[in-house]
């Protein structure tokens, strides 16, 4: 098969980085931020000879505290800001030490503390901001108004009726334009609010993505494929998903059985009405992408597989089970997005369940795919996931955040597949089996290579991020700097420099 290996310039060269959202950063006010610990990271990577540090969806956590359910496919998440800067800004007065567990994100109490200081730097800012900074958020909210206007009132909606927007009292729910009009009226103040927020949060990435850029660190963001029903984008567009006359998912997305879950995963998001996406030229998605572009310098496109087929399930049906695959957009779908938006630095997720279409669609598009190196060990040499069977065009991953650790990974693997590990990587993955597979990964002609911080700090499954198909307890880990010593550093330097990802 003639392969096209175009990618984009930023995936072309050799090198290396770090898989770590921003909530499992260290910080004092219970949960990572884009505060100092997010700056002196970015100094942590750059120390480690590391040019890339990938992190999850920026977007406000919904259901479950996931990243992948968010109310928002454009806003940034209110509990990233720095509340230290809102402090610095005159807007908030000091606030003693939280008194939250470093080792462990527990949200449900760190939500409403951040969300209350957020309100109370409102009205700081309210009583006392510069003029400079109330033209700042007043031209923010022009600059973002196709997206902001409707998230803000999304929000404040929500939260006087709760979700589903469906079940909202009809006028909301419809958006009658009468009903609008007068909340915009009655709820300014709380209208302002969500836009304030959203300011400050552009505010700090920028000046975070900045010193990432100056010390050579490039940010690699994540873009789900699907949107969650209760978000603003589903409630402002209706007509471009699947949804019956109640505004309800007729069709729901998720994956068929895999290696993860035997009944499949039943993610619940509604699915895309191509067509009608196609008939305003995708209008929608070019705004998405376009936003997300200004945020971070490559984007991973989950479940990349979903524009080539993807798995539709009956609302009603509890699991994933009975699902069938539809087309998806395809390939038309992608030159639409190049003719708008120039050359994509797009890393494609093409795990699980990919046909030859799917690889095929990649290929054609460009996108270097994902192989991830605990799923190496289950049969032959012809393994797909093995190092010597990469193609240039790949990012290798030990685990993802949907994977354990690969301490974790280890400890549960079968017999059989700690001998075909063993034997490939010889005696060190008896010893330090995260950083065998590191080193690997490292050596093969995989030009990107990303590297979990749990396994870089060679960590157990106690610390995985996220179990794909478990509702609660995932999404909270969080490191502390008193894990780390300078070894790790050293021995990422020693790498990236032997294998050219320097």
């Amino acid at each position: 098969m003639n392969m096209r290996d175009d990618s984009h310039p930023l995936l072309s060269r050799r090198a290396s980085g770090v898989l770590l959202h921003l909530t499992s950063l260290p910080g004092r006010h219970g949960s990572g931020d884009m505060g100092q610990p997010a700056l002196h990271f970015i100094d942590w990577l750059a120390a480690a000879g590391q040019s890339i540090w990938q992190i999850l969806p920026l977007t406000p956590p919904g259901d479950g505290n996931s990243p992948y359910q968010s109310p928002s496919a454009f806003a940034g998440s209110p509990w990233l800001i720095d509340l230290d800067d809102l402090i610095a800004c005159g807007w908030l007065a000091p606030m003693a030490d939280a008194g939250f567990d470093p080792e462990r994100c527990d949200f449900e109490h760190v939500l409403p503390y951040r969300m209350a200081a957020l309100r109370r730097a409102w009205s700081g800012f309210r009583e006392g901001a510069s003029d400079a900074d109330r033209a700042a958020l007043l031209d923010f909210g022009r600059q973002h108004s196709a997206w902001l206007d409707d998230y803000a009132l999304f929000m404040v909606l929500h939260d006087r009726h709760g979700e589903p927007w469906s079940r909202w009292p009809v006028p909301c729910a419809r958006r009658d334009a009468s009903a609008l009009h007068t909340l915009q009226r009655d709820a300014h103040a709380e209208i302002g609010f969500w836009r304030f927020v959203q300011w400050r949060f552009h505010v700090q990435w920028q000046r975070l993505r900045q010193h990432a850029a100056g010390r050579g660190v490039l940010i690699a963001g994540d873009a789900p494929i699907f949107v969650a029903h209760h978000c603003a984008d589903v409630w402002a567009h209706p007509g471009q998903y699947l949804l019956d006359e109640r505004g309800e998912p007729s069709v729901v997305a998720g994956v068929p059985p895999d290696y993860f879950s035997a009944t499949g995963q039943r993610w619940g998001n509604p699915l895309y009405c191509w067509d009608a996406m196609a008939h305003d030229g995708y209008a929608w998605w070019k705004q998405r992408l376009a936003h997300l572009m200004t945020l971070v310098d490559l984007v991973r496109i989950d479940h990349f597989r979903g524009f080539e087929s993807y798995w539709e399930i009956r609302c009603e049906s509890p699991t994933a089970e009975g699902g069938h695959w539809r087309a998806g957009p395809g390939r038309e779908f992608f030159r639409a997005m190049e003719d708008a938006l120039g050359p994509l630095p797009v890393i494609a997720e093409d795990l699980g369940l990919i046909t030859d279409a799917v690889t095929k669609l990649r290929r054609a598009c460009g996108f270097p795919g994902m192989r991830v190196m605990q799923f190496a060990f289950g049969d032959t040499a012809g393994n797909p996931y093995l190092p010597h069977n990469f193609e240039p065009s790949t990012v290798a991953y030990t685990g993802t955040h949907d994977n354990d650790t690969s301490i974790g990974w280890w400890q549960q693997a079968s017999e059989a597949e700690r001998d075909l590990a063993g034997d490939y990587l010889g005696p060190q993955a008896n010893q330090e089996i995260h950083w065998a597979m590191i080193q690997s990964l490292s050596q093969s002609v995989a030009r990107t290579l990303m590297i979990p911080l749990q396994d870089v700090l060679g960590l157990d499954g106690r610390h995985r991020m996220n179990t794909p198909g478990q509702a609660q307890g995932c999404w909270t880990w969080r490191f502390d700097w008193a894990q780390i010593d300078a070894v790790p550093a050293a021995r990422l330097k020693a790498m990236a420099h032997a294998h050219g990802r320097a």
